[in-house]
């Protein structure tokens, strides 16, 4: 399963800089505007050929109508529950407040996870000695750091994959077989299809959002498919602001998404696609894996005619466009309709992340096809593309065209290579990474 970190603390301490530094991009910038998507506190980091997943709890209480503190601290709660490691940031320039004492107070109840208290704003060396104050919150040695300039942030690093649990259930699972995780929203039916997979009460089905607390791996074979399911119906409604319900679907998915090879995303047919299936989708295609998209609850959309499923496919790759190619199931957990082909669908789907084309077979097809529409020209230039080859070794499939002027080939062309890779072998839900090389 994937390894995950939590960034938590009161507001304004830098954990949103910190988080960019250890994601080395800018991918939190704080937005003022309404609707800002909220997927940018998730990031990736790999250190000493470790990698995890990091989330910046902070940006998850923008625009709440509640008080600060309430809202901070279920958002701690959250991140409890779901975390590895919790790195507790503190402010070295303004001291210990209140606030961060009264963080400090539920952290120190936390009995089985690392606690990282982090002294952030160090920029220079004087206020290393400053950092000595945040002993009282009884969370043992702060460190410091800056999450503006990169001090101390690779003691950090070491200190974070040191705190990691050794994986021990990986030792039992067969990597050779296909994982499918069911993701989702809550209440979408996860623990439901995944019931009607196997046909018996595996998983405890209520009607309270999130029951299941942890990804469950479930070995499945029976009707000619081996594979392991992963159902991740964990996501508890604590409360009604939306920000936690949206917050606690992510945190959840992270872990399922990143340890599955192929996800079924569950949208429910009566309430359309909403913006936690968008962040879900994003995380998905962040993480390369397979995508099938299932329409559960199909049976209680009312006054269905014809046209009635075609309006709703079009409605739902429109939202998630570019990516487009990947098939879409519209079924019922409940009346079983249509649940297996789910399963078929997601094996495909996993049989086209592990195709390789030989490179005789995409040479025979793609340069023809290049000669008749080449790349546009650009400055008088002509872009020659003499060669395209299927990379070894990514779990999702890359190509690499090989041109006399690659930094000319432009992003429209690059989609118009990649439609037609799909059209002619089928990579039906699986994303493609098109790399163009010098030759």
């Amino acid at each position: 399963m994937g390894r995950l970190v939590a960034i938590v603390g009161r507001p304004n301490v830098g954990k949103s800089t910190l988080f960019n530094r250890l994601v080395e991009s800018r991918q939190a910038i704080v937005n003022d505007e309404a609707g800002t998507t909220r997927d940018r506190h998730y990031g990736k980091v790999t250190w000493n050929d470790v990698e995890f997943s990091v989330v910046d709890t902070g940006g998850w209480i923008e625009g709440s109508e509640d008080i600060f503190e309430s809202a901070i601290n279920r958002q701690i709660e959250i991140a409890i529950e779901e975390s590895d490691v919790i790195l507790f940031v503190v402010d070295v320039l303004n001291g210990l407040t209140d606030l961060d004492m009264s963080v400090a107070a539920i952290l120190r109840k936390v009995k089985n996870r690392p606690i990282i208290v982090v002294s952030n704003k160090t920029d220079a060396n004087e206020w290393t000695y400053q950092a000595a104050e945040f002993y009282k919150l009884g969370l043992g040695d702060p460190v410091p750091v800056s999450g503006m300039t990169g001090f101390g942030t690779g003691d950090l690093l070491d200190m974070v994959v040191s705190r990691f649990a050794p994986e021990s259930k990986a030792d039992l699972i067969d990597d050779s077989l296909p994982k499918i995780a069911v993701v989702g929203r809550p209440n979408v039916g996860k623990s439901s299809i995944i019931n009607a997979f196997i046909g018996e009460e595996r998983n405890i089905v209520t009607d309270i959002a999130g029951t299941t607390r942890d990804a469950i791996l479930t070995r499945f074979n029976k009707f000619g498919m081996d594979c392991y399911l992963v159902d991740t119906a964990g996501i508890r409604k604590k409360s009604k602001v939306s920000e936690d319900v949206e917050f606690y679907s992510v945190m959840r998915s992270i872990r399922a998404i990143e340890s599955a090879d192929v996800c079924v995303l569950m949208i429910d047919a009566t309430r359309g696609v909403e913006s936690q299936d968008m962040s879900i989708f994003s995380l998905i295609q962040r993480n390369r894996k397979g995508l099938v998209v299932c329409v559960n609850k199909w049976d209680l959309v009312e006054g269905k005619d014809s046209n009635t499923l075609k309006y709703f496919e079009e409605d739902i790759r429109s939202r998630f466009a570019p990516f487009t190619d990947f098939p879409m199931v519209f079924a019922s957990a409940l009346t079983k309709q249509r649940v297996f082909k789910v399963l078929e669908s997601a094996k495909a789907v996993y049989d086209a992340r592990k195709r390789h084309i030989p490179t005789a077979r995409l040479n025979e097809f793609f340069l023809p096809l290049i000669e008749n529409y080449p790349p546009p020209a650009t400055k008088g230039k002509y872009i020659k593309i003499k060669y395209v080859t299927q990379l070894q070794g990514p779990a999702a499939p890359a190509f690499v065209f090989f041109a006399n002027l690659p930094q000319y080939v432009k992003e429209p062309y690059k989609r118009f290579l990649e439609n037609k890779l799909r059209e002619q072998f089928d990579f039906s839900g699986t994303p493609i990474q098109l790399f163009i090389r010098q030759k």
